[in-house]
């Protein structure tokens, strides 16, 4: 039986014992998944809160399109950059005491803006307050670092994918909120957007510090990091994730400024629709882990950019002939194609050290030992994955910001997005889908058994 002290601390977790998760470890792993999903929800709500803060900035505030790309850029590159103390965090304070701790901070980028956004604030003051709503990009790799250690391997890519899911799901809340703010008080009022979420970080702080847990087989344990990084598969496993959550995020930012730019359209027009792209994405990415427990990471992921190169030919298309019918289908769909490659990426990283683990103990290794250790270096290529990932969407932002700069549309940043996804379809396949060993043969090489990713 696991126990839980007044502290909230677990000292036993075997999630991968079959009666210990029937009789115990089930109902904790399901009430720490739901509080996480909360609090990672406000943070993504918060770390993409400037995708909607420039849908309000009108001539009066005397930006260019370049300036607002940029400064959507901010808090996504100091957002990834974050995702790496925050993966560490979790170790040092535990997944239930960082939950709280991460949830209070956000409350510092909402209070500033809401106290600096007004027309004639200058363009480095907002990137100040932008640069500090990065931490809510910090709360991503913290949540998923936690909730890999509670659910056992034939059951996480469901777990991640919905926790990830649910998370993502605030890009779109934060983008319905500024519709419904535009759309009844019109857009000089963005006030109002920050005033709905300062008690609801309190909230997710609150429930959080109530109902979480932390888990002491994970305490203290900073060395994972150090030994991920010297496996090939964290630099393979970072690179895919530029490509699935770095282009959810970079597009989430992105598309009502594109819209604007691009099409024409109206802060109100545009909100009305941007929503609908990170709504569908987010929902999408815990079918992508779904799919993955039954079919295969690497699978799953290989037709994934195989689709999202396709739907960019058409965003390609679609700019060309002017058809905003055909971009916003198109640029909708890839975003469905983000969230499932978000979700099946994620399920490979547990499940390729595992691979490993398997083969340590079929040469007399010890199963408790190997497995706890499967654990926590998933738990590090997570965060690690998800901050070099999160650099996409920097990526994304500045090629839209150097293509609108230059030649007034999105085309030029397109073709380099799917030359882009070109290259993660063919590593994808060299790496996890060609014919290769049934065993892995060493534990540093990249010869992994396809059916194990």
């Amino acid at each position: 039986m696991g126990s839980r002290t007044g502290s909230h601390w677990i000292e036993h977790w075997e999630p991968e014992n079959e009666q210990f998760w029937e009789s115990t470890g089930k109902k904790v792993a399901s009430r720490n998944l739901w509080f996480s999903i909360l609090a990672e929800h406000i943070g993504f709500s918060v770390w993409t809160l400037w995708s909607v803060m420039v849908l309000f900035m009108g001539k009066d505030y005397g930006f260019t399109a370049a300036d607002k790309f940029l400064l959507v850029s901010t808090p996504t590159a100091v957002g990834a950059l974050m995702r790496l103390p925050y993966t560490f965090a979790v170790a040092r304070f535990g997944g239930r005491n960082w939950t709280v701790i991460s949830a209070v901070l956000l409350l510092i980028p909402t209070i500033l803006a809401a106290i600096v956004l007004e027309p004639g604030v200058s363009l480095s003051t907002l990137m100040i307050v932008a640069a500090l709503g990065g931490v809510g990009g910090g709360n991503f790799a913290s949540s998923m670092t936690n909730i890999n250690t509670f659910f056992p391997e034939k059951r996480k890519g469901w777990a991640l994918g919905l926790n990830a899911g649910g998370g993502n799901l605030g890009v779109a809340a934060v983008q319905l909120v500024g519709l419904l703010v535009i759309g009844t008080v019109g857009a000089a009022q963005p006030r109002l957007v920050l005033y709905i979420y300062i008690p609801l970080v309190v909230v997710a702080a609150v429930l959080a510090w109530l109902y979480m847990d932390n888990l002491s087989t994970v305490r203290g344990d900073t060395k994972a990091m150090r030994e991920v990084i010297k496996d090939p598969h964290s630099l393979v496993m970072s690179f895919l994730y530029i490509g699935t959550f770095g282009s959810f995020i970079g597009y989430s930012f992105a598309f009502g400024l594109v819209l604007q730019n691009q099409f024409g359209r109206t802060p109100l027009q545009a909100v009305a629709v941007t929503f609908l792209g990170p709504l569908l994405g987010s929902l999408s990415r815990p079918v992508g882990g779904w799919l993955s427990d039954r079919l295969g990471g690497g699978k799953v992921t290989f037709g994934t950019f195989a689709l999202m190169g396709s739907a960019t030919v058409v965003l390609i298309i679609a700019s060309n002939a002017k058809s905003l019918a055909l971009f916003t289908i198109a640029f909708i769909v890839l975003f469905v194609l983000t969230g499932v490659g978000n979700g099946s990426t994620y399920k490979m990283i547990p499940a390729i050290f595992r691979a490993k683990a398997k083969v340590a103990i079929e040469a007399g290794a010890d199963e408790t030992t190997e497995l706890l250790k499967a654990r926590k270096l998933s738990g590090a290529l997570i965060g690690l994955a998800g901050a070099v990932g999160a650099l996409g969407g920097l990526f994304i932002n500045l090629a839209f910001r150097e293509s609108f700069a230059s030649a007034k549309s999105g085309v030029p940043a397109f073709i380099g997005f799917l030359a882009f996804y070109g290259v993660c379809f063919v590593v994808t396949w060299a790496v996890y889908l060609r014919k290769q060993p049934s065993t892995v043969t060493s534990t540093r090489g990249l010869a992994l058994a396809g059916a194990e990713v």
